[in-house]
């Protein structure tokens, strides 16, 4: 079942070209393959980047998208990915990178395409626990800026991922939710007389 991958701000995919035109841009972010890569190369599969901040009292995850994230496809792979986010301007790009996750961000959205169920899908990011996943949103037509995991949506987390937890394992969110909020250091209240 193919994802219904959601369409992204233009100025956001704006941004990303403007940058990929611009020698400087991509010179400066020292992102080795996407410096070497030959040939035009193109933004794709934009995601909605996530943050998980905390878990409800009520078990409910609190999110807020903090970016889009473009990966950036030279020939017949993705080199590198971009990144942007929200300014008092409108989307602006923010960087390129590369690394693990973009390999991992590839293999796990071709897994969610043998899934019979159509999902929509995202990057959550659990800060905590230095974690990203691919959340596979079981609303198709939701808007891709808001809205939280759901207890039956699936969080595929991406390599490299923390100890004890499989990478490209897709667990529900009501199943893995409990493990990363027992897992995830609450931060530690401010002392008496210092400020909050």
């Amino acid at each position: 079942m193919p994802l219904h991958v959601p369409p992204a701000p233009a100025p956001a995919l704006r941004s990303v070209l403007t940058a990929l035109s611009s020698p400087t841009a991509v010179r400066e972010a020292r992102t080795p393959a996407l410096l070497a890569a030959q040939g035009p190369a193109t933004p794709e599969l934009p995601l909605p980047v996530h943050v998980l901040d905390r878990v409800t009292p009520e078990g409910v995850p609190a999110t807020r998208l903090t970016g889009w994230r473009f990966l950036i496809r030279c020939g017949d792979r993705a080199v590198a990915a971009a990144e942007t986010r929200l300014t008092p301007d409108g989307w602006a790009f923010s960087h390129f990178f590369e690394g693990p996750y973009i390999a991992s961000t590839e293999r796990a959205l071709r897994q969610a395409e043998s899934v019979a169920q159509p999902y929509q899908p995202r990057l959550l990011s659990v800060p905590g626990l230095y974690m990203l996943t691919l959340w596979l949103h079981g609303d198709c037509a939701a808007d891709a800026a808001t809205g939280h995991p759901a207890a039956t949506d699936l969080l595929v987390p991406l390599a490299p991922a923390p100890p004890g937890i499989a990478a490209h394992r897709p667990h529900r969110v009501a199943d893995l939710l409990p493990v990363l909020t027992h897992r995830t250091i609450p931060p530690t209240p401010p002392l008496l007389g210092s400020p909050a």
